[in-house]
């Protein structure tokens, strides 16, 4: 009885031995993800102990756009839009701390306050005095933070299905968002990140399926595994969000464009309505059959509304 216990024992070792080196999934190669991701024309400049990935396109006389990714996301995101934006704007884009090329934070600080801070520094470096700032999902949320801590800066506030709303706390997240925010299990995620379910995450994402490409996905998955963005990934959804007052973001003044996919399961339209309701200087476009990304899944259609927006702006230096 005990040599049988003592075989099934480890005959489980071994199948969970192998299951584990099975599964394993190691961080990417720097170099390597340099060379696939950050060619020319991206650039890096230093911010003290912090290195940021960031593109500069575009006229150097041209107002000025900042475009912020959202969560798990990078600069690339943005290729539709800068695509279409360079022949009249100059157009800067960066991985967020936590993210892309620009990996971790040196402090492993994800409140606000160092989003903010990160935008504001680089800006500052590249000699940008005032742009009109856009953010999608959480980078949305940077974005009206940045407006509401530094207004002066402005021209004008874009929120591509942006988070900070009140959270409806029933809703389905993507399987991804489910993991990273699970104690224990998120855990794992620094030994085991199966591309399937990157995939799974991005195709519940959004509802144009055609912008979830295999080279899309790969990248996602690929520099999630970038050195340290897989515990920044932790660290950030532990983070505690400190859910805003609504008087306090209806006291942005900065006249705001507000875009929204009316098929959003990720941050629903009833948040688009909020944000609309809280900032009185705005606009709110809702996209029909378009899920989280609107500046992919209706590239064309989002960006021209936004020219659209641009043009009627009062000031744009």
């Amino acid at each position: 009885m005990k040599l049988a216990l003592a075989w099934t024992v480890g005959v489980i070792a071994l199948l969970l031995i192998a299951a584990s080196a099975l599964l394993y999934t190691p961080d990417t190669d720097k170099q390597a993800m340099f060379v696939e991701y950050g060619a020319p024309p991206s650039r890096f400049v230093n911010l003290g102990a912090l290195t940021v990935h960031y593109r500069d396109e575009g006229p150097r006389d041209a107002p000025v756009i900042v475009l912020l990714h959202g969560s798990n996301s990078d600069l690339h995101t943005w290729d539709p839009w800068t695509k279409r934006l360079t022949a009249k704007y100059r157009v800067i884009r960066f991985d967020q701390i936590g993210h892309g090329l620009t990996g971790p934070s040196p402090t492993r600080d994800y409140r606000a306050s160092a989003f903010v801070e990160t935008v504001d520094r680089l800006t500052t470096q590249l000699g940008v005095k005032r742009f009109v700032l856009a953010g999608s999902s959480m980078g949305g949320w940077v974005a009206w933070e940045y407006a509401r801590r530094h207004p002066g800066r402005l021209n004008g506030l874009v929120l591509i299905d942006a988070a900070g709303a009140p959270e409806d706390p029933n809703k389905q997240l993507p399987i991804g968002f489910r993991i990273a925010r699970t104690p224990v299990l998120s855990n794992l995620m620094l030994w085991f990140t199966p591309r399937a379910v990157v995939a799974k995450s991005v195709h519940q994402t959004v509802s144009n399926q055609a912008v979830a490409t295999p080279a899309t996905i790969d990248r996602y998955w690929e520099l999630l595994r970038y050195p340290g963005n897989r515990q920044a990934t932790i660290d950030r959804f532990a983070t505690p969000r400190v859910q805003v007052p609504r008087d306090q973001v209806a006291c942005i003044a900065t006249r705001t464009l507000i875009l929204w996919g009316a098929e959003d399961k990720l941050i629903p339209v009833a948040s688009a309505q909020w944000f609309k309701a809280a900032l009185g200087n705005s606009q709110l476009i809702v996209y029909p059959g378009v899920g989280h990304l609107p500046m992919e899944e209706v590239a064309d259609r989002s960006e021209s509304d936004l020219e659209g927006w641009l043009a009627g702006l009062p000031r744009l230096d």
